[in-house]
């Protein structure tokens, strides 16, 4: 491999070896590629062939990104025909195999959403002191019975806030909130009207969200079987055995600091200083007012960062070794990776509130399932704002 190299770029020892060290990176993740492959149509119908399938789909379409990125960042090493023939392909199969796990994902997050809003106050009410209050009359009486100050409505309001928002889901038949305690609430209560707008809420979202899973579960069979996979897949199996290089001559480390200079050109496009603070009001105000106009506009320019930031990861792969990023780096990629899954989760709840004919109070509940997400997204912010600020003070 290293003869066939020199004879293309008729070059000397340090362009061989560059060539080299992105030759042996492709080759590995084509030899992934075609690997997950074969698993994946070996997998059986039980259930732990559905489970190595997925993992199959999942590990196939990892190598697909890094071959992807890998042909974008070194592009002018590798033929500029090849590369731009392969590269959209690749993106086209990752894009597609990712769908059913973002569906799947997505689900979880919001019905975990759901439990965590609708659970019992994390702050337990103080216990009635045991010393005794005397009254008006001169008798004594133990505090937090009928005639001690609290109002007795106090009382009652603070009970029917602290009970659980989804207490009655089993009686409507949601499978994610069995345990809850029964309900104790006279008909009519404000509590049992949000009770019963969660509990709709969750089954809308499982059926639109299911049915999304599924569509996409469809999509991925019909690609992996299409002939534009197999024409992926065989270009795949071209490059396990040969890299086509171009001639050209920069260094591997050359290319990697313009990944660098995008994603830090990227970065300072972004209002850093509004993401200072956690749950930023006026981001959040925002995202409410642009909710109809342009729902993505003020997501697209941290999604554009998370993919220059993955761009410059897989880079740090070929230059230095997959053990080489560093830890702030990688908080600051986790931080992306939940601002994208909050993001998409808020649209899949205010999607699902567009549902013609539901309830005014399973409305309400995914209103508040949409705000609560983002809020995620603004503290996903502020945690890639803190990342990269520490990155940024411990490189200069």
């Amino acid at each position: 491999m290293a003869q066939q190299h020199h004879e293309m770029t008729g070059t000397g020892t340090a362009a061989e070896a560059t060539g080299e060290a992105l030759a042996v990176h492709l080759q590995d993740q084509a030899t992934e590629f075609l690997r997950s492959l074969r698993l994946h149509r070996e997998s059986t119908t039980d259930a732990q062939g559905a489970e190595e399938s997925l993992e199959a789909a999942r590990a196939l379409r990892r190598a697909a990104r890094r071959i992807g990125a890998a042909l974008h960042t070194f592009r002018p090493l590798l033929d500029p025909q090849w590369s731009a023939a392969l590269r959209p392909e690749l993106a086209w199969l990752s894009g597609t195999l990712a769908q059913e796990h973002a569906h799947a994902t997505r689900l979880t997050r919001l019905l975990d959403a759901l439990h965590r809003l609708s659970g019992p106050p994390s702050v337990p009410s103080p216990a009635p002191p045991l010393e005794a209050a005397t009254t008006a009359g001169g008798r004594s009486t133990p505090v937090g019975t009928t005639h001690d100050a609290v109002p007795a409505v106090g009382r009652r309001s603070a009970g029917r806030l602290g009970r659980p928002l989804l207490e009655r889901s089993r009686e409507l038949g949601e499978g994610w909130a069995q345990h809850q305690p029964p309900s104790t609430e006279q008909p009519g209560s404000t509590t049992r009207t949000l009770t019963v707008g969660a509990a709709k809420a969750a089954a809308l979202l499982e059926r639109q969200l299911t049915l999304a899973r599924t569509r996409a579960h469809s999509t991925a069979l019909q690609a992996l079987g299409s002939s534009r996979f197999h024409a992926v897949a065989d270009s795949i199996a071209l490059l396990a055995s040969e890299v086509p290089f171009s001639g050209a001559t920069p260094s591997l480390e050359q290319l990697a600091a313009t990944a660098e200079a995008d994603l830090a050109e990227a970065v300072e496009a972004l209002p850093l200083g509004r993401a200072g603070h956690p749950y930023n009001a006026e981001a959040l105000a925002h995202g409410l007012h642009a909710a109809e106009s342009a729902p993505d506009a003020q997501d697209a320019p941290w999604l554009k960062v998370r993919s220059l930031l993955r761009l410059y990861r897989y880079a740090q792969e070929v230059v230095e070794g997959p053990a080489s990023l560093e830890p702030r780096l990688r908080e600051a990629s986790h931080a992306l990776n939940v601002h994208r899954e909050a993001a998409a989760a808020a649209t899949a709840a205010a999607q699902a509130a567009r549902t013609p004919r539901i309830a005014p109070a399973t409305a309400y509940a995914l209103g508040v399932l949409h705000a609560d997400q983002r809020h995620e997204v603004e503290a996903a912010r502020f945690a890639f704002q803190r990342a990269w600020q520490h990155e940024t003070v411990g490189t200069a």
